[in-house]
């Protein structure tokens, strides 16, 4: 073990998470802790880590963009032909992790997986940058190419056939939604003794709120 990494830590006590205090669903309580990270200026509070895992059971994490949420769940867009999109289709279940260290907090989220309506993906890709546009067309995304210089020769041939056209959305891209089933909240705490609370939903539809060991 390399004690330089083993000897990192640090002590958690800028805030609190009790019962008293928190939401009776969890979207609500997600809302709360999403604009205190917004007021607080986190750097890139969307980023959150997609874990994802074919039939197999052979996992798969990487980060990628919140671009929306309610009470429905967690909405992200990307290639449904890139690696993540063929684990979804085979396993439609992904786990998502916030982690906003200026809070000193994490949110986890466990949930089943649905495409969004085409109008949905439609509209946001048409709100995306003209390049970001073209991109979608131009990278057959987790697939192994030759070298940078085919994939900028290929997004320029892609910009040339596309330019001065109304970009429509490639069929293989578009939008899903992450429908939780288990949302937890974690608040580090001193003497690594993190407050951990979880939603866990029922076959009513109704949340159940417990405290976790840290």
């Amino acid at each position: 073990m390399n004690p330089s990494i083993a000897g990192l830590r640090k002590d958690y006590s800028s805030e609190t998470l009790l019962e008293s205090e928190i939401a009776p669903h969890p979207i609500q309580q997600f809302d709360k802790w999403w604009q205190q990270a917004i007021d607080s200026q986190v750097d890139e509070a969307n980023a959150m880590t997609l874990a994802t895992a074919s039939n197999d059971g052979m996992p798969s994490a990487r980060i990628v963009l919140l671009k929306g949420y309610n009470p429905e769940g967690f909405v992200f867009f990307t290639n449904y032909k890139s690696y993540k999109g063929l684990q979804l289709e085979e396993n439609p279940k992904a786990c998502l992790v916030f982690f906003w260290k200026e809070l000193e907090r994490q949110v986890r989220i466990i949930g089943l997986v649905n495409k969004i309506a085409e109008k949905e993906s439609d509209e946001y890709f048409h709100s995306r940058p003209i390049g970001s546009q073209v991109g979608a067309w131009t990278s057959p995304q987790s697939q192994v190419i030759p070298n940078r210089s085919w994939l900028d020769d290929h997004y320029q041939q892609m910009a040339k056939e596309l330019q001065s056209k109304h970009i429509e959305r490639p069929p293989h891209w578009g939008g899903y939604i992450v429908k939780p089933v288990i949302i937890e909240f974690w608040q580090g705490r001193p003497s690594r003794l993190h407050d951990r609370i979880q939603y866990t939903l029922q076959e009513n539809g109704e949340w159940q709120i417990e405290r976790l060991a840290p």
